[in-house]
């Protein structure tokens, strides 16, 4: 797995983006309030920049205008001219990347959090880039000692192919909360203070290491990005089955050969063929129909993390 080292001076740039997503509404409506009253996210080694990530699609409580946004990122869209029939989420990826970024830059801003809803039964998800992060995985082991009536999984969406494509890999550093269920478009009042508190433990965590707080080595259980399982379909492309009802809302449990993953509109069950057990997450997600997901699968691992030494203030 690729590594981020470890922060030498205080983080002083922080960003909380929501609605990357415009129909995830958690996200959207914490950005608001934040927009409209900030001191929330003040702490007194810095503060935090709230960030209506795609406001258009907000508008709308759409996922996106024209494209996802949340795959906009790519050197490619960040590079290419501007064009006055453009993507929408081009231009807006272009604006993001400037004011957080640029990507892959000193300039970039220390730490971003991003704020996401999912229809799937995935609880309270952590997700990182990798398990070498040691601070990033600090600041989860944080939240689950700050918080620990909340049940934690912890995704690593880390894959050795391609660019990143994603909001969060335009900062130094990152975190994505992704809470569910929710169905698109509505709030829920338990996930949006759930969220609300995360977010504030996040923030609190950053300021720990900004005064020079040590932090000891540790332990975790985490799930790796196997990639991703299709609906069966017909030959022209639509849907030939459905996720099987013993699937249904198992995010995170074990999934072993020959269970039924696919229920058929014909009646038949399809059996998962793997070789191994695997881990599924994002089952039934609605916004991956379109994505020709059904479900990720992962493995689950246990990853030592070192300590993460004071800073020399």
């Amino acid at each position: 797995m690729c590594s981020a080292p470890v922060p030498r001076e205080p983080l002083r740039r922080v960003a909380v983006t929501g609605g990357t997503h415009g129909n995830e509404l958690s996200g959207v409506y914490l950005a608001r309030h934040w927009l409209r009253a900030p001191g929330e996210l003040q702490r007194p080694s810095f503060s935090a920049l709230p960030v209506l990530a795609n406001p258009a699609a907000a508008d709308l409580c759409r996922r996106y205008v024209d494209q996802d946004l949340n795959r906009s990122f790519t050197n490619t869209f960040l590079s290419s001219r501007a064009t006055p029939d453009e993507l929408y989420e081009m231009t807006r990826a272009r604006e993001l990347n400037q004011l957080l970024g640029p990507k892959a830059s000193s300039q970039a801003f220390d730490f971003l959090l991003d704020l996401h809803n999912t229809t799937a039964n995935v609880g309270t998800c952590l997700i990182a880039k990798e398990a070498c992060n040691t601070f990033t995985m600090h600041l989860f082991r944080h939240l689950q000692l700050q918080i620990p009536e909340l049940s934690y999984n912890v995704f690593l969406y880390w894959r050795n192919v391609g660019e990143t494509f994603s909001l969060d890999s335009v900062t130094k550093n990152s975190m994505t909360l992704e809470m569910g269920p929710q169905p698109q478009g509505v709030l829920r009042a338990d996930l949006f203070s759930r969220m609300r508190a995360l977010v504030g433990a996040a923030l609190d965590f950053i300021e720990l290491f900004n005064q020079g707080t040590a932090f000891p080595a540790f332990e975790m259980e985490v799930y790796r990005n196997l990639g991703g399982v299709d609906f069966p379909r017909t030959e022209d492309g639509h849907l030939a089955g459905m996720v099987h009802p013993q699937l249904q809302d198992r995010d995170f449990q074990p999934l072993r050969p020959g269970a039924p993953i696919f229920q058929m509109f014909t009646g038949e069950d399809v059996l998962y063929e793997g070789d191994s057990t695997v881990y599924p997450l994002f089952i039934n997600e609605a916004a991956y129909y379109e994505k020709h997901v059904a479900f990720l699968k992962s493995e689950k691992l246990t990853v030592s993390v070192p300590s993460l030494p004071p800073l020399v203030l």
